[in-house]
């Protein structure tokens, strides 16, 4: 198991549920901190394809 990192920041994004881009202002706001771009909007499109059309927080 690979060792976990430590958590440095919280922040919040509304995103359109199972339409996330990495274009702006969602790759650069998680760019900035370190996060893996494409592996979270695959993970949020996935996880939220059901709700498509509303907003939800990530």
């Amino acid at each position: 198991m690979p060792p976990k990192k430590k958590l440095v920041k919280t922040f919040t994004l509304q995103l359109p549920a199972g339409q996330a881009t990495p274009a702006p202002p969602v790759g650069p706001a998680l760019g900035q901190h370190g996060v893996n771009i494409m592996e979270f909007v695959k993970r949020y499109n996935a996880e939220t394809e059901s709700q498509r059309g509303d907003i939800v927080p990530a």
